[in-house]
């Protein structure tokens, strides 16, 4: 079973950062994509950001230019870099990857959530 932990949420006034950890953990054989997405109060969950394995990226319109993603391979973690933070950044923020894993000797394709940390930008 994969475990994913997610660090970095909290209170952040207009304008301000907070980078967001997410560490994979478990009988990981690969990991594919790696991505965050936010949920806020009555909306849908939606994507935030991603990266491959090969290093691509996508991101939401609303935070090019203000967020980056990045991953380290090494330590199966991924990271967002939130820059420049907006009232309508307030949301829940979950981390999400997917990829191979194995459990008593058979391979299998996983893809799992994190429980998700509060990010709240307000003064």
């Amino acid at each position: 079973q994969v475990q994913l932990v997610e660090s970095g949420g909290g209170l952040v006034q207009p304008g301000g950062s907070l980078r967001l950890s997410c560490a994979a953990s478990g009988s990981i054989f690969s990991i594919n994509t790696m991505g965050w997405y936010r949920q806020a109060p009555g909306k849908e969950r939606d994507l935030v950001a991603s990266v491959t394995s090969g290093g691509t990226t996508k991101y939401k319109d609303s935070v090019k230019g203000r967020f980056t993603i990045s991953r380290d391979n090494a330590k199966n973690t991924v990271y967002l870099q939130m820059n420049s933070l907006k009232p309508d950044d307030t949301a829940v923020y979950y981390c999400n990857t997917d990829g191979t894993a194995w459990r008593n000797g058979i391979y299998y394709s996983y893809n799992d959530w994190g429980q998700g940390t509060q990010v709240t930008v307000s003064s």
